[in-house]
């Protein structure tokens, strides 16, 4: 054993960061929550405004945070119900007396500032079974006095008595003035109602005349618009039927002497030399001269043509004459030459 090193080997595990706290805890249990961010609801992947998967490591650190929350309300909601039912401590000391401590225990013992101290030693075998501790009676070592208290030395009615009197009767003194001042204000805000009301209703008469007023004014305008508009519509219907009246008595003025135009025109009114005269002698007066101004239109195309005719014969002589001119010309002018040639060949043969 003394040349022998002691060694422990473990397997590597993951450090742990938040764990229930319980008693005992399998290694394999599924309540542990490492350091892995991407295990931590504070770490959202993805949109924002999406709905968040909660994992099942999530729900269980939630269910443990909630544990924990309810757990430390629980505690807190007992201290406080043990603060309540605790015994009050006591008040502080009259003027110019102290408090000092006493003991009230059923075995008295001698109080010092350093309490005796001793040193032991002692060995038990793991072998032997150590039987129970009696229980720890001290010994008495003081000594028994007794005082006398005389009445009045603790509690003086009188003293202890006069701040209670003096909290009852300020309390009762400011709930008092604080009713009068009530009163006194309930007093002033009906008052002031009262005033508001009558102001109100002062206003409201005001209110009402002057709307009376207004509507009187309105009907009178109303009326006087509606007599204005009937006036101005007879005096336009006067203008119209004066108006109507002229223009008959201009129209129906020389209806007379065109409706005997119109008759005489149509026909009705016939003068028997008129009518011969347009059913007989007009006709043949338009025969007549059609006729005449068609012998005359034939004529006029006769000479036309023996003139054109002649004009075309007078051309062409002029032409014939003007060919032969011009070839007798040619001819002289052939016969000229022939004579100058003959001249010079009969000067060059001599």
């Amino acid at each position: 054993m003394a040349n022998s090193a002691y060694t422990h080997t473990t397997s590597p595990k993951p450090l742990l960061s938040k764990m229930k706290k319980t008693t005992y805890r399998a290694e394999d249990e599924e309540n542990i929550i490492t350091n892995n961010i991407m295990f931590d609801r504070r770490v959202v992947r993805g949109n924002t405004y999406a709905a968040q998967v909660v994992t099942h490591n999530t729900q269980r650190e939630v269910e443990r945070m909630r544990y924990e929350s309810e757990r430390t309300l629980r505690r807190d909601a007992t201290c406080q119900r043990k603060e309540r039912l605790a015994k009050p401590s006591t008040p502080p000391p009259a003027e110019g007396r102290a408090h000092i401590k006493a003991q009230t225990d059923t075995f008295l013992e001698e109080l010092s500032d350093r309490p005796v101290e001793s040193e032991a030693v002692t060995q038990t075998e793991a072998i032997l079974d150590r039987p129970p501790s009696p229980l720890f009676i001290p010994s008495k070592t003081g000594v028994d006095k007794e005082t006398d208290i005389p009445g009045g030395d603790l509690f003086d009615f009188d003293i202890e008595v006069k701040p209670i009197l003096e909290v009852l009767v300020g309390k009762t003194l400011r709930v008092s003035m604080m009713e009068v001042m009530e009163e006194a204000e309930l007093d002033a805000i009906q008052r002031r109602q009262m005033e508001f009301e009558q102001m109100r209703n002062a206003e409201l008469v005001e209110v009402q005349r002057l709307d009376a007023e207004a509507s009187r004014r309105f009907a009178e305008k109303q009326r006087r618009f509606t007599q204005e508009t009937d006036r101005l519509r007879q005096q336009a219907e006067l203008g119209q039927k004066v108006a109507a009246r002229a223009f008959a008595r201009s129209y129906l003025a020389n209806l007379s002497e065109l409706a005997f135009d119109q008759l005489e025109d149509s026909g009705h009114f016939v003068d028997p030399v008129e009518k011969e005269i347009q059913d007989s002698f007009i006709p043949w007066l338009f025969d007549s001269v059609v006729e005449t101004t068609n012998n005359h239109i034939s004529s006029s195309s006769c000479v036309d043509a023996l003139i054109v005719d002649a004009i075309e014969l007078a051309s062409n002589l002029q032409s014939d004459v003007i060919k032969q001119i011009k070839q007798k010309e040619r001819a002289r002018v052939f016969a000229v030459e022939d004579a100058q040639e003959i001249k010079e060949a009969e000067g060059t043969a001599k």
